[in-house]
């Protein structure tokens, strides 16, 4: 077997097992020691394993992030959630809105007319100045072109004196442990944002669910409801319940919808 198979082989069992061993390695490939050490040093080099005593496993991380424009493009889901989201959203609501594609999906489709809506992300506050029904307060601070949004200690600052009915907060990564988010500006951002709502919905597609970044944002149970597309794997799903989080599912919403017609 060739170095770059063995590779793909490791990587298969890792993705089964989480973690290898250089024996099994070695028992597997009849390879030497020093062999499986070379393969895990090239996997390690590409940045697709971590070693550690004995062995490898997958990083626990996830470190890449598209560009707000990359995710507005790949829909996929996002949309329908964005609509379920929207449909929780009544009129005179007071709202709070963070930079997240589902959270501009959802500011898209909404017809409620909420009284105030406050919001970092210019993108979420244009849609409101063209739809002339709200009250839009855009929070100051310092423009992430990258997330289309403003961050730092001066969007902190002003969303302490604020107090609103919902919030809605896209989510970077779900796990049983809770949100998590890419970095420590858009972690505390967000982790601001909480203490300002009565009610805290987040609208997460599911490929956020198992996903562990940078810096924690909260724990589930500072959660009320979550918007997804699709049912997350049974130890999100069950961490969600016992927390006592009301998960909507975007694709059985419009099933229901459809056998109601």
């Amino acid at each position: 077997m060739q170095q770059e198979e063995r590779l793909a082989a490791v990587l298969s069992h890792l993705q089964q097992h989480h973690r290898i061993t250089v024996e099994q390695m070695c028992d597997r490939f009849g390879i030497s020691r020093d062999s499986a050490r070379r393969d895990l040093v090239k996997l390690e080099e590409r940045g697709e394993i971590i070693r550690v005593r004995g062995g490898a496993v997958l990083p626990t991380l996830t470190k890449h992030v598209q560009s707000y424009e990359e995710r507005l493009n790949n829909p996929a889901g996002k949309r329908e959630i964005g609509r379920v989201a929207a449909s929780l959203i009544h009129s005179g609501d007071y709202l709070l809105l963070d930079t997240a594609t589902t959270v501009q999906f959802a500011a898209e489709w909404m017809s409620a007319e909420p009284h105030v809506v406050v919001t970092n992300s210019i993108d979420v506050a244009d849609i409101f100045s063209r739809k002339r029904s709200a009250e839009i307060h855009l929070l100051g601070g310092q423009l992430n072109v990258w997330h289309r949004g403003l961050f730092g200690p001066k969007t902190i600052a002003a969303l302490r004196d604020m107090r609103v009915d919902k919030l809605l907060l896209g989510a970077c990564g779900i796990t049983p442990e809770g949100l998590t988010a890419h970095t420590v500006d858009e972690a505390y951002v967000k982790m601001a944002m909480l203490e300002c709502a009565d009610q805290v919905i987040v609208l997460a597609d599911s490929s956020k669910f198992g996903k562990r970044l940078f810096h924690k944002v909260c724990g589930l149970d500072k959660i009320d409801i979550v918007v997804t597309d699709a049912e997350p794997a049974e130890e999100v799903r069950a961490a969600l319940e016992q927390a006592g989080v009301e998960l909507l599912v975007a694709s059985r919403s419009a099933e229901q919808g459809r056998g109601e017609s």
